[in-house]
This record gives structure tokens, C-alpha cells and sequence, in this order.
């Protein structure tokens, strides 16, 4: 894949008329942290049939399973089927391909927090119960979730455990017959202070072995719960139409229903592994809303250039200008190229490795925060006003480079892959 189709081009002009019609005029509201995104995302969603292809998709799923389920049960042989590699509810990106990553970059480039919101729920929250969950506890949460009639936080950063996430850990379940009762707390969490479905990671409390050690466990919680409080929505400096905050959890009474799998020994390993796929997915998906960023940056510098004068000429046509300009293509198209080559891995069934997750993340969110500033300096004192949007671009871009692990820790992920550590 080296250019977008036909097809991707068309949704990219109808995504931009969604976007002049319905979130452009709220955007000082979003902006603000007044609006919560989800029911302009629930209106794209109706707009474009999302919801109803994101049902359909969860229900063909869950028939499929549904019928494995009842062969194994009846000792029926189940007929030789090769399915498509890659695609499937827990891999939103391969499932969706080019035209999500459109859909993707044209709403991160104007209003990033909503995607990031819908991103999370889908992405992190339903992907993880999709690839987890027992039947019963997809049909339980799943089609909800992915429709948007519901919204999911994805739960594992903690106060003293950011980028040591596993080790430091200090949320935890115990046994108590057989439930399990939680304590702990969670922060900086996505969607956090509205969500109605959160996956939740736990340590299990087992005595005497090492704390950093202990198993990693992942539950299901619903808003409401005895013992489950959500927290307000963070002021941030960035992203203001994501709602993030705190998540407590004070004797909360489990049962073992709302643990993913049902079993404490998941045959896809514990909960870090589980977390460690969902980091993959979340670091490309970084690639794709940093071009986003990079394009609306790109888009207002190249107009400003053209119409702004200075000494009786466009200021496109000074040297210093044109460099930033210059600067800005280049990025925009090394960042795009990665992304194409991931959609392509995507397509043949491949899945990046963490390393490559990684390296695209760090390169991008480090990309799109260098086009954001110089669009500011393009701009000059325009730039700094809120009016001319730019500023609030770079504010967005640079939460790329700490969301999804910070930058710092991509750099160990791929200097430990290239050293064989």
C-alpha cells in the first residue's frame, strides 16, 4: 500500500463535511472540557453506519463461537475452515483497515480528545474483552460497547506505576471464597469519570512471593458498584474533549463472572500479556492520530503562508518559511509511509511487534509535536491566540509523546529488541 484509495479519499471528504457540520462549532466547548465527546461520536457513528457494522461485525462473531461451542460440546467435528488472519473484533485496525485510519487522522487533526475517548473504548476497552472474554462475557458487554449505546475505560496506570505499570502495581484482588474483593486506585484513566464498562487490572493478593512479581489479573467492572467510585474530569493541558480522571475501589465484591476468562491461568497468558498485545495496537494507532495532527498543522501553515503579508509579499516566500514548510512535508510523509506499511502488515495477518509499535509511536508523537510548534512559530503571535487553533494542536500533540507509555520508554522497548535484551 503506498497511497490512499479511491475509496479512502471519498470517506476523508465526507469525514470533513461531518467535521465543518458537527464539531468544529462546538469545538470551544469540547475544548473547555464542558462537552463530553460521546454523543457527537455516537451521531459520526450513526452518520457514517458504524454502529450498525460494529453490531453486525460482534454478532456474525459470536455466532461463529456460539457454533464452535456446540460442536465441542456434541464431540461434532467442526469443518475446515481458513479464516482471514488478522481481522477480527479484538483487532479493530486490521479489521478496519485504510478507511478507519482516515476516518482516524481527519477527527484527531480538530478535535484529538474525542477520538482518543472513542479510541480507548473501543480499542483498548472492547478489543481486550473480545480477546479475553468467555462467550458469555462478550455477549454480556461486547455489542454494547463497540455500537457506543456504552462507553469502557481500560484501567492499569496507577499514582506510582505509570511506566512501571506491572511492577509497581499496587491495586489488588484477594479470594474470598469464591469472589474476589478489590482495593487500590487507578489514575489518569481515559473516559474514567463516564465510562459504564471499565477493564480493570489487578494484582492477585498471594502472600509471601514477590510483589512485583504476582500474578496480573483482569476484571470487568459496571458503573455503580458498591465500593467503586469514579473521580472528576482532570484539568490537563491538552486533549481537554478526553475525559480522564481517578478510579477507587474500596472492598469491591467481584464475582468470578467479571473475571476475563473466567480462570485465573488464561491460555493467552496473564493479564500482562493481555496488556502487552493492547500496547501494540494503542502505539500504531499513536502513529495515526500524530499525522492527523501533522496534516491539520501542514493545511494551516501552507494557507497562512499564502495569505498572511509582510514588506508587501506572502510570507510563503521567504526562505526561513519555506524550510518550516519544507520540514513539515517531510514529516508528514515519513509518518504516513509508516503508517502504510503497518496497514499493509495488518492486511497480510501480521501483527507488529512491540519493538515496531514502539518505534513508529516514538517517531511520530516526536514528529507531529515538532510540526505543531513550528506551526505556532509560523504564526507568530497568531499562533499563540486560540483563535488560529494551532496552539491548541500543540498542545495535543505533545500529550502523544507521554500517552500510550512515554517516549522515554519507547526508546527502551527498541534498543532492548535491536540488543536482544
Amino acid at each position: 500500500m503506498f497511497e490512499w484509495s479511491d475509496t479512502d479519499v471519498l470517506v476523508r471528504d465526507s469525514v470533513r463535511t461531518f467535521i465543518d457540520k458537527e464539531i468544529r462549532p462546538h469545538l470551544d466547548e469540547l475544548e473547555h472540557g464542558d462537552l463530553p465527546p460521546y454523543d457527537i461520536m455516537r451521531k459520526l457513528f450513526s452518520e457514517f453506519g458504524l454502529d450498525v457494522m460494529a453490531g453486525e461485525a460482534v454478532d456474525t462473531m459470536l455466532a461463529k463461537a456460539r457454533n464452535r461451542a456446540e460442536r465441542q460440546n456434541s464431540a461434532e467435528p467442526a469443518p475446515e475452515k481458513k479464516e482471514k488472519a488478522g481481522a477480527g473484533a479484538g483487532d479493530p485496525l486490521a479489521a478496519q483497515g485504510s478507511m478507519a485510519a482516515v476516518l482516524v487522522s481527519e477527527l484527531s487533526g480538530v478535535s484529538l480528545g474525542s477520538v482518543a475517548a472513542v479510541g480507548v473504548s473501543l480499542g483498548l476497552g472492547a478489543a481486550t474483552i473480545a480477546s479475553r472474554g468467555t462467550l458469555e462475557q462478550k455477549e454480556r458487554w461486547l455489542k454494547d460497547i463497540v455500537t457506543l449505546k456504552k462507553v469502557a475505560a481500560w484501567a492499569i496506570t496507577e499514582p506510582d506505576s505509570g511506566s512501571d505499570a506491572f511492577g509497581g502495581m499496587k491495586t489488588y484482588v484477594r479470594r474470598d471464597g469464591e469472589d474476589y474483593i478489590l482495593n487500590g486506585q487507578k489514575t489518569f484513566i481515559t473516559n474514567g469519570p463516564y465510562a459504564d464498562t471499565i477493564v480493570v487490572y489487578a494484582k492477585l493478593d498471594g502472600g509471601g512471593d514477590d510483589k512485583r512479581e504476582r500474578k496480573v489479573l483482569t476484571f470487568v467492572l459496571d458503573k455503580g458498584m458498591d465500593g467503586f467510585t469514579q473521580g472528576s474530569p482532570f484539568r490537563k493541558m491538552g486533549m481537554h474533549s478526553s475525559p480522564t480522571g481517578e478510579l477507587f475501589f474500596d472492598n469491591v465484591r467481584l464475582t468470578k463472572d467479571r473475571l476475563l476468562g473466567e480462570t485465573e491461568d488464561h491460555k493467552g497468558g496473564d493479564g500482562r500479556d493481555s496488556a502487552r498485545s493492547s500496547f501494540t495496537v494503542e502505539r500504531v494507532g499513536c502513529a495515526i492520530l500524530a499525522l492527523g495532527i501533522i496534516n491539520e498543522c501542514h493545511r494551516l501553515s501552507v494557507d497562512y503562508a499564502k495569505t498572511r503579508t509582510l514588506w508587501g509579499q506572502e510570507i510563503g516566500r521567504f526562505q526561513l518559511i519555506q524550510l518550516k514548510l519544507a520540514e513539515m512535508e517531510v514529516a508528514r510523509l515519513n509518518v504516513q509511509n509508516m503508517i502504510f506499511q503497518a496497514l499493509s502488515a495488518f492486511e497480510a495477518g501480521k501483527m507488529p511487534s512491540l519493538a515496531e509499535a514502539s518505534a513508529m509511536k516514538l517517531y511520530s508523537t516526536k514528529a507531529a509535536t515538532d510540526v505543531a510548534m513550528e506551526a505556532v512559530q509560523l504564526f507568530g503571535g497568531n499562533g499563540y491566540m486560540a483563535e488560529y487553533r494551532v496552539e491548541q494542536l500543540a498542545r495535543d500533540a505533545k500529550s502523544l509523546m507521554i500517552y500510550a507509555g512515554s517516549n522515554e520508554i519507547q526508546v527502551t522497548h527498541v534498543a532492548k529488541a535491536l540488543i536482544g535484551a
